[in-house]
């Protein structure tokens, strides 16, 4: 399973971006971090035109296969669905993670035993301006 956030296990954090320009302002081979939504496809677009790693968080299962076919590192989504996208994600091969949102520790078996790729906690998440 891949951590993002545990308090005693290592993990680079995600980059949260909201315009293109905002990636500038983070770490170099770091991986940003975009909420799905149609104004977003260019911020997607243009990160997985310059290999920039980019992590996904979706709402529903079209969003799911969206998140893939743009190219996503690892794709977000809230713990109800990670059983869903995860068979999903095996179903059609992704190349992308599927990672569940969690807040709490108590969380990590639940998602462990449904099989889901990994979890990230919100904390792992770090917010860029392009100011």
């Amino acid at each position: 399973m891949i951590f993002f956030g545990h308090r005693f296990l290592k993990s680079e954090p995600l980059y949260h971006v909201f315009d293109i320009d905002s990636i500038l302002h983070t770490p170099p081979a770091s991986t940003i971090y975009v909420e799905f939504d149609e104004k977003n496809l260019d911020i997607i677009n243009h990160a997985v035109l310059n290999s920039v790693r980019t992590a996904i968080f979706v709402k529903n299962i079209t969003e799911i296969l969206y998140a893939s076919s743009l190219g996503a590192s690892y794709i977000i989504v809230e713990k109800e669905l990670a059983k869903s996208a995860q068979n999903i994600a095996e179903n059609y091969l992704f190349d992308a993670k599927i990672l569940a949102l969690i807040e709490d520790e108590d969380e990590i078996e639940e998602l462990a035993l449904l099989g889901v790729d990994g979890v990230i906690f919100s904390g792992a998440i770090v917010k860029i301006s392009s100011k």
